[in-house]
């Protein structure tokens, strides 16, 4: 029978390139033993039944239909996103700026919610020092911090043993590299989160990196847009463009500052920066483009 409910649970449906993946025909997949031996039509003694750990139905035909459609190894411009925490994470509040990216033949680099997290319990170290804040409240935020990466400690080495994906960094490195750019007393809102993330998406491979905020939001226009030329100037590689999403924004002059931020994405996707010769940033392109 059908049973007749609530349909929330269920997402839009997603789309994917077929030119990322390697085409296998039937003939392919049964020669090579894919997900069954020639001989006894079983899984036991194929990769799938080799590799096979999952504990799901759903894991299980995910696995398959990876094994069955490989990857191609394509080499994209990594995007970063970041900027304020609702814009940043809300696909309706950036206009899918994931989708956005993603049409245009980039990769979108989408950090962790939960650093952000680590970042308010660390700020207790700066506030006990410079501020008012107690030895307690300092010691309760280390300890956080602690639970917290012990809580994903396995999904950390799942990550480094990937070729894929990168860790997240440890949050008193973050802070370390930020510290070199602005003042750790920077605690309003993202503060100098933001600008360590940054920091991070470049040194992890991602320096071409979209800033969001919305318009009237001071600290991040501190500690994002207006630490654009620090950086650039310490990472010569750095790519990055700084927009602004408000109700009152025009999606056209967003989308037109991102394709353009594209554009010197792609044009150095196969050039190594050096540090003697830095790569063109966005206002370069812009005149470059429209002349000035």
């Amino acid at each position: 029978t059908t049973q007749k409910g609530n349909l929330k649970h269920i997402g839009l449906p997603v789309f994917y390139d077929k030119s990322q993946f390697m085409g296998l025909d039937l003939n392919t997949i049964r020669n090579l033993e894919l997900v069954e031996t020639m001989r006894t039509k079983s899984k036991e003694g194929s990769l799938l039944g080799v590799i096979d750990n999952t504990r799901t139905a759903m894991g299980k035909r995910l696995l398959r239909s990876w094994i069955e459609r490989p990857l191609l190894d394509i080499k994209k411009p990594r995007v970063g996103l970041v900027g304020e925490i609702l814009v940043k994470f809300h696909p309706t509040a950036n206009n899918e700026i994931v989708k956005t990216i993603e049409a245009e033949g980039a990769e979108a680099v989408m950090p962790d919610l939960i650093d952000f997290f680590q970042y308010s319990f660390y700020n207790a170290n700066f506030k006990e020092t410079h501020y008012d804040g107690t030895w307690k409240g300092k010691e309760i935020g280390n300890i956080a911090i602690k639970f917290v990466d012990y809580l994903r400690k396995d999904m950390i080495a799942a990550l480094k043993a990937s070729k894929r994906f990168t860790p997240p960094h440890p949050i008193t490195e973050m802070a370390a590299k930020a510290s070199e750019v602005v003042s750790l007393g920077n605690q309003t809102g993202e503060g100098w989160f933001l600008t360590a993330e940054m920091i991070d998406l470049i040194d992890d491979g991602a320096p071409n990196i979209v800033c969001m905020q919305p318009f009237a939001c001071l600290p991040n226009h501190v500690t994002g847009k207006g630490v654009i030329k620090a950086l650039r100037k310490k990472y010569p590689q750095s790519n990055i463009v700084a927009i602004d999403y408000d109700p009152g924004a025009s999606e056209t002059n967003q989308l037109n500052r991102i394709k353009l931020m594209l554009s010197t994405a792609f044009k150095n996707i196969g050039e190594k920066p050096h540090i003697d010769t830095p790569t063109k940033n966005l206002d370069e392109r812009i005149a470059e483009v429209f002349g000035g």
